[in-house]
C-alpha cells in the first residue's frame, strides 16, 4: 500500500472528546494492520501523532422483524463502527432495514454503542412504509394508508390520489413538530393530514366524424 491509499477520514477514539469521532488524515502511513500519523478530530479539533489500528470485520447476530414475521441473521460491522437507534442499513439478503433496539453484552440497551460492545441488533423491515392519512370531508375524518419508500417526500399542497377521491394535503406530523409548510420524507412522518377534493377527470373532445 502507499500514502495515495490512504483515506481522507478514519475514526478512533479521541482522547479529549473521550468517544468514538470521525479524523482527519493529515498525513500517515499503512502499517501491517495500522495507520501511523498526524489526525485531526472533526468533532473538537484536537491534532494527534498516533498509530491507530485498522477495524476488522465482525459478525453481529440481528434479529429481523418483518411485520409478523421475525427471524433470526447477522450482518458484518467494522469493529470501530459506532451503530445507533435509527440507523438503516440493508442485510445481505437486501431488505431495507432499521435499527430498533441495541442489545450490549453487558445487558444494557444504550441508544448507541461501538460495535464490538454489541450481541445483538433488533431491527424491522424499512423498504416499504405504510403512512398514516387522516382526510377531512367536513363531516367526519378518513383514516387512510398509503405507501411510501423511506426518502419520499411529502410536500404540504401536493394531492394524493386515492380510489374515489384526491386528498390535499394542508398538515404534515413528524417526529417533532407539525408542518404548515414545507415538506418532509416519510421516515420521519407520523401522520399526514388532508382534504378531501372530488376526482378532477380530462374532458375528451372528440370530433364529428
Amino acid at each position: 500500500m502507499n500514502d495515495e491509499e490512504l483515506p481522507e477520514f478514519i475514526i478512533f477514539e479521541c482522547a479529549k472528546c473521550r468517544d468514538f469521532t470521525e479524523h482527519e488524515i493529515l498525513k500517515g502511513r499503512f502499517g501491517k494492520a495500522s495507520v501511523s500519523g498526524t489526525f485531526k478530530c472533526t468533532e473538537c479539533g484536537t491534532v494527534a501523532s498516533t498509530t491507530i489500528r485498522l477495524p476488522e470485520d465482525i459478525k453481529v447476530k440481528v434479529v429481523f422483524s418483518d411485520g409478523d414475521v421475525t427471524s433470526v441473521t447477522e450482518t458484518v460491522l467494522k469493529s470501530n463502527e459506532i451503530v445507533e437507534k435509527g440507523d438503516e442499513f440493508f442485510l445481505d439478503s437486501g431488505e431495507r432495514v432499521r435499527v430498533t433496539l441495541i442489545d450490549e453484552e453487558s445487558g444494557r440497551n444504550p441508544r448507541r454503542a461501538q460495535a464490538t460492545r454489541i450481541k445483538c441488533l433488533w431491527v424491522k423491515q424499512f423498504g416499504v412504509l405504510n403512512v398514516k392519512v387522516s382526510i377531512n370531508d367536513n363531516h367526519r375524518t378518513l383514516s387512510m394508508v398509503v405507501e411510501a419508500e423511506p426518502d419520499d417526500d411529502f410536500t404540504i399542497g401536493m394531492t394524493i390520489p386515492f380510489e374515489d377521491f384526491d386528498c390535499y394535503v394542508h398538515a404534515i406530523k413528524t417526529k417533532d413538530r407539525l408542518l404548515r409548510k414545507g415538506s418532509a420524507e416519510a421516515r420521519d412522518i407520523t401522520r399526514v393530514y388532508g382534504k378531501i377534493r372530488k376526482k378532477e377527470y380530462a374532458v375528451m373532445d372528440f370530433d364529428d366524424e
